[in-house]
């Protein structure tokens, strides 16, 4: 697989989940994003950048899933650098895991808007 094979393999399978849309990078390349918040980019055809709580980001790093983002080694993001097949399928794998954090979060503030929103009725 080439590296352009392997950018469109990440691009159409985050892509595919529900929500999610792809655009050009402030800093360049592809971003992703779960409404307005991203869940990662790729840099070029080999770096891929992904946010996380500082705790999973600590655990990604700590077993050697991913290193410490390349600017921001203090923030909760980690970088994964792609250099074969085998590590395609970990970038989406690892793009997977943020998307399922920022839509379980999405959840949880939508159902605690209703609860509100019918609170607020009840006064």
């Amino acid at each position: 697989m080439t590296a352009t094979n392997s950018r469109r393999t990440i691009v159409d399978e985050a892509t595919s989940w529900p929500g999610v849309t792809s655009g050009t990078h402030r800093f360049g390349g592809i971003e992703f994003r779960l409404g307005k918040r991203e869940i990662g980019h790729l840099h070029g055809e080999s770096l891929l950048d992904v946010p996380f709580p500082l705790s999973v980001k600590e655990e990604l790093v700590g077993s050697g899933e991913a290193e410490e983002h390349h600017i921001l080694p203090q923030s909760g993001w980690i970088s994964f650098r792609i250099r074969s097949n085998d590590d395609v399928e970990h970038a989406i794998q690892l793009l997977r895991h943020s998307f399922e954090i920022a839509s379980e979060s999405s959840l949880r503030r939508e159902s605690n808007a209703r609860i509100t929103m019918l609170k607020e009725r009840q006064l």
